[in-house]
């Protein structure tokens, strides 16, 4: 008996430890792949994943940067305030007075509606739905109102928000038309070509801050290169930067020339993925260069073309340093733009809290941006 009991502790002894041994041959490769990329997903979240959710505690405090260095129980939780006060207002009230006359015109919408009803034009359910929303709305949403000490949303938020939808919508279509035009016209093998890419690289190898002193220096209304040429034929010089019709299209332009060498090199890789056999069945059935670039080059680098534009978006709503060092964000907010506005709303006001709120919503923003053009471009089978 004692015999057989060894033997069979021995038998389950083996069989966990060969059962041991096969998941670890088993998961051999997944184990090995973790440790790999665990350097890389430490420094990822301390850097990256931790920041973002330290922000969004941020700012649902009342958090002064300055108070909170010398004393760490300075900060105050207030929950969304920061977002209500940047959306909605604060001291709001509400008054039977506000508005009184729009509001007494539209409570006035209620007779007709039900005159309707009593002619058979419009059945009683829909009447009840549109008198309910006009109750609402009239008397009650527009009695709010802010009181003595209360402001609207953040006017100066909304507009710079404008300025960095307006340099978004300006650049990242001129980035990636020009950058796919070059990219088609110096998708050639020779020498020649290869130095083109090169020049129409470099650019995207400069600093922030080299570039603006660079376009500061061609748009000087003194010594430019624009100005002189514009004296040469007689014309005034233009004061781009000072000018608020002109500081965002110079703004504009600066960062079209510096980030058009990225988009030809993606699109460039993109193109030469292209099999040249359909290029050549193509202008066998007599095919131009018009049927060539819509019915083979624009359709073979679709994702191509969802990369960069994803990428344009997400790198040109983070715009800083052009604004920072070319124009200081003027004349009178023009230029402006949201990084800027949560650096000096962080940093020059100490307000951190709300300068959080500020970032978290510009994240947002980038999200539903990128979210839609994933989603167009799966309904056109990329």
């Amino acid at each position: 008996m004692q015999s057989q009991s060894t033997q069979s502790n021995r038998s389950s002894h083996f069989s966990s430890q060969s059962w041991r041994q096969n998941l670890w041959l088993k998961n051999r490769d997944s184990f090995e792949g973790y440790l790999f990329i665990a350097p890389f997903l430490f420094v990822y979240i301390i850097f990256l994943i931790y920041p973002f959710f330290k922000g969004i505690w941020i700012s649902l405090h009342e958090w002064n940067l300055l108070a909170v260095a010398f004393n760490p129980d300075a900060k105050e939780f207030i929950g969304l305030q920061n977002y209500r006060d940047m959306l909605w207002g604060r001291g709001m009230t509400w008054g039977l007075d506000n508005l009184l006359g729009w509001r007494l015109l539209g409570l006035a919408m209620l007779a007709p509606i039900w005159w309707s009803v009593q002619r058979g034009a419009l059945r009683s359910k829909a009447a009840i739905w549109l008198s309910l929303s006009i109750v609402l709305l009239f008397g009650v949403i527009l009695g709010i109102h802010p009181g003595d000490d209360g402001r609207w949303y953040d006017r100066r938020f909304w507009s710079i928000v404008w300025n960095t939808l307006a340099f978004v919508l300006l650049t990242v279509p001129l980035v990636t038309s020009i950058g796919l035009g070059l990219a088609i016209a110096l998708n050639r093998q020779s020498p020649i070509m290869a130095l083109f890419r090169t020049i129409f690289f470099l650019s995207q190898v400069l600093s922030v801050t080299v570039v603006t002193l660079i376009w500061q220096m061609i748009f000087s209304p003194s010594q430019g290169i624009i100005s002189n040429l514009l004296q040469v034929f007689g014309l005034e010089p233009i004061t781009w930067i000072t000018n608020e019709r002109l500081a965002m299209p110079a703004i504009v332009i600066a960062t079209v020339w510096w980030s058009m060498g990225f988009a030809m090199v993606v699109f460039l890789a993109g193109l030469q993925e292209i099999p040249t056999e359909r290029y050549e069945a193509a202008r066998l059935d007599g095919a131009g260069p018009w049927s060539l670039l819509r019915h083979i080059t624009l359709p073979g680098i679709r994702r191509t073309t969802t990369l960069v534009v994803i990428l344009q978006i997400i790198l040109h709503f983070q715009v800083f340093g052009q604004s920072h060092l070319i124009t200081r964000g003027g004349p009178n907010d023009s230029t402006q733009v949201l990084v800027r506005y949560i650096y000096q709303t962080a940093f020059r006001d100490s307000e951190l809290g709300y300068a959080s709120g500020l970032a978290v919503l510009l994240f947002v923003i980038m999200l539903i941006f990128s979210v839609i053009q994933l989603r167009l471009n799966r309904e056109e089978g990329v």
